[in-house]
């Protein structure tokens, strides 16, 4: 194993760092902050126990401001006093630029994968980009204002995608935010009615619970090692 922060790429370079070999054909990249940095080593441990040591390449590409790089278009805030600045393409651009790109070539395989708002990051560039085999979206803030209407109204471009949402995240009193389960289950409909390989994972739970090892079990799908569970009979 092997870890690092990757090296400059410009001036407004997207920390990455690295776990695993850089030779292996496939590619997992998360979407992180500084402060979720200090956790991927583990997660990378869990995906590889879920992989049976498969080898792989785990980046963990680091963001400067969540609200801002993550999200698709401006919107106002939902909870504190911080809005969303719609970012995202920039973002995908330099992941694109600066992550993908250097590591490219014929036979490799990517695949993107984030938690909470990097969760809809990683949905949503299902939808822009054909570079990526496959999403893992986990706890993915599909509450995000608009969202729901435009995965009704576009196709993914990826070949797979990995949905998971804890049990207790649509339970809430807060207006916006418990609307995160009909806006999932209205995104895994039109994902299978349009042929897209998906699964919807329901985690007992809230939003905070296991991200690395719901994150690790997401990625693991992914790369066809682990099938997801059935959903849950309570969150139909």
């Amino acid at each position: 194993m092997s870890g690092g922060i990757g090296p400059a790429l410009g001036s407004a370079a997207m920390k990455t760092a690295y776990f695993g070999s850089r030779q292996s054909n496939t590619v997992l990249i998360q979407m992180v902050d500084a402060r979720d940095l200090s956790l991927m080593e583990r997660e990378f441990d869990l995906i590889r126990s879920r992989t049976k040591e498969r080898d792989f390449l785990f980046a963990a590409a680091q963001v400067h401001d969540w609200n801002r790089d993550l999200s698709p278009w401006p919107a106002p805030p939902v909870y504190g006093a911080e809005d969303f600045g719609g970012g995202a393409a920039a973002t995908l651009s330099c992941l694109l630029e600066e992550v993908v790109l250097p590591l490219q070539r014929e036979e490799r395989r990517f695949y993107l994968g984030g938690y909470s708002l990097a969760g809809l990051f990683a949905l949503w560039a299902a939808y822009q980009t054909d570079v990526f085999s496959g999403t893992a979206a986990v706890s993915p803030s599909v509450w995000f204002p608009g969202f729901r209407e435009y995965a009704a109204e576009n196709r993914p471009r990826t070949n797979a995608v990995y949905l998971s949402l804890g049990t207790k995240e649509e339970k809430t009193r807060h207006p916006v935010m418990a609307q995160v389960g009909r806006a999932m289950r209205d995104i895994h409909g039109r994902l299978e009615r349009t042929g897209t390989v998906c699964a919807l994972e329901w985690y007992e739970g809230n939003h905070f619970r296991e991200p690395e090892k719901r994150m690790a079990k997401g990625f693991a799908w992914l790369l066809g090692t682990e099938p997801a569970e059935e959903e849950c009979e309570h969150a139909q």
